[in-house]
């Protein structure tokens, strides 16, 4: 390796770093505010597309500072690499700059469509650099592209009519970098020798701090805010699911309700439940979210309303129907409702564009399945009844798709065989331990939770 030229003095060493001390300084500066605002993003487990592109502007821009600093061209022995560093570096600098005005919601369309050919060059200009070596030509090109870029930067900010504090900030930031930067870049042109654009570039960059943090500070506080309206909401919604069935002597009944985010739109509802009837309903609304909660509460409303039709699941779905039709913004319901009666002995099971309802009986489970239309979706759908004998023992499950449709880190569905074998695993337990069982097997079974998980256990324990 090449040492450092033996005829340079200590004097004169010392006298070039004396003459790059402001920008070695700079350079440090802007390299820790980088570092410092990317840790913050990182400490915070938030993707912020502001503070890393405010981040890597500020990082290329003070390591340019010390790449092209003069005692580091003494110190440094000459090799390729080190040139053609130097030189690409420039190329970089301003394409996060770019991206940090997009995601800022500074440029208007035309803008962001000439910043993208801008940066497109910029990067070529960086990779010819890298593949090929320096050439003053690039370096002309670049000149112009940076004075075209401020130029259309400061006519925008000068035209813009928008008065938000943010812009007003970054404007007048900018419009100190581009006094600065656009007499460095003409004397360029004109091969004369300067370098006030650091300084501007300070002005700059504490601009854009500034809006990056009080953007993410209003982020945060807007983002706490949705929070506790979703943990208003999510308390809200169970209050509006029956807590537990109540003692009856003739029927056990456990429910457990796991939705994927605060709210869900599953539901479930105990439309009777005494010794002598239990009407047992599940639904789950397309989609997740707010949304889908508030239609689950009209749904709440509109099985309400049905109780009359208890006895009968498919008038009361067909009921619900009636309601829900044209309220729920194009989205729609699957459900699922069977009525136990303890005198007669039987079970009338309708049901709606739903998984099929599992019973076990003496060890076999088999499927019960009478589905018409989903809900809220056609005004001609109809529902008719599947009607069973009820024996002692027996007992049903009813479940969203949430269980069945979970998959494992290969993609494979939890799936109906696998739900039926452990419906059949756990017949000995109490229904409220069968079904933490069953909620466990599908956490344990899949990589994560991309759906809302609702199940009803139901007992018949007759004479």
């Amino acid at each position: 390796m090449p040492a450092v030229d033996p005829q340079i003095t200590a004097s004169e060493l010392l006298r070039v770093f004396h003459r790059d001390e402001p920008y070695l300084f700079l350079g440090s500066a802007f390299t820790t505010v980088a570092i410092l605002a990317a840790a913050l993003s990182f400490l915070r487990r938030k993707v912020d597309s502001l503070a890393i592109y405010f981040a890597l502007f500020a990082f290329l821009y003070g390591q340019r500072l010390w790449i092209q600093a003069g005692v580091l061209g003494v110190l440094v022995p000459r090799s390729l690499l080190f040139d053609r560093l130097r030189s690409g570096i420039d190329f970089l600098v301003p394409i996060p700059a770019f991206l940090f005005f997009e995601a800022a919601g500074l440029l208007h369309r035309r803008a962001r469509i000439v910043g993208y050919v801008l940066g497109t060059l910029l990067g070529s200009l960086a990779v010819a650099t890298f593949a090929l070596g320096p050439s003053p030509l690039y370096h002309q090109i670049n000149n112009v592209v940076v004075i075209s870029a401020f130029i259309l930067l400061v006519i925008q900010s000068l035209l813009n009519s928008d008065r938000n504090r943010d812009f007003v900030v970054i404007r007048r930031g900018l419009l100190i970098f581009v006094a600065f930067a656009l007499w460095d870049n003409v004397a360029g042109v004109f091969s004369l020798t300067s370098k006030i654009e650091p300084f501007g570039f300070a002005a700059f960059l504490f601009a854009l701090g500034y809006v990056a943090a009080r953007q993410t500070m209003e982020r945060d506080q807007q983002l706490n805010a949705i929070q506790k309206e979703l943990e208003v909401a999510r308390r809200i919604q169970l209050t509006i699911l029956p807590a537990e069935f109540p003692r009856s002597e003739n029927f056990r009944v456990a429910a457990r309700y796991v939705p994927m985010t605060s709210v869900a739109g599953d539901f479930y509802d105990f439309i009777v439940a005494d010794d002598k009837q239990a009407g047992l309903l599940i639904a789950d609304v397309s989609g997740h979210g707010v949304p889908a909660a508030l239609i689950a509460s009209m749904v709440k409303l509109a099985a309400t309303s049905q109780r009359v039709n208890a006895a009968d699941p498919s008038s009361f779905l067909s009921g619900m129907n009636s309601a829900l039709l044209g309220n729920t913004q194009n989205q729609f319901v699957t459900a699922a409702y069977v009525h136990l009666d303890s005198e007669s002995r039987e079970l009338r099971y309708s049901a709606a564009g739903h998984p099929p309802m599992l019973l076990l009986r003496q060890g076999s489970v088999r499927e019960v399945e009478e589905n018409g239309l989903m809900l809220a979706a056609f005004d001609f759908a109809k529902y008719s009844n599947a009607t069973h004998h009820l024996e002692q023992g027996d007992r049903l499950l009813l479940y969203t798709d949430g269980i069945i449709e979970a998959t494992d880190a290969s993609g494979k569905f939890f799936g109906q065989d696998s739900l039926s074998d452990l419906l059949r695993q756990t017949s000995r337990l109490p229904p409220s331990e069968a079904a933490d069982r069953i909620i466990a097997s599908v956490g344990q079974w899949s990589v994560s939770q991309d759906d809302d998980l609702t199940v009803l256990v139901c007992d018949y324990v007759g004479t």
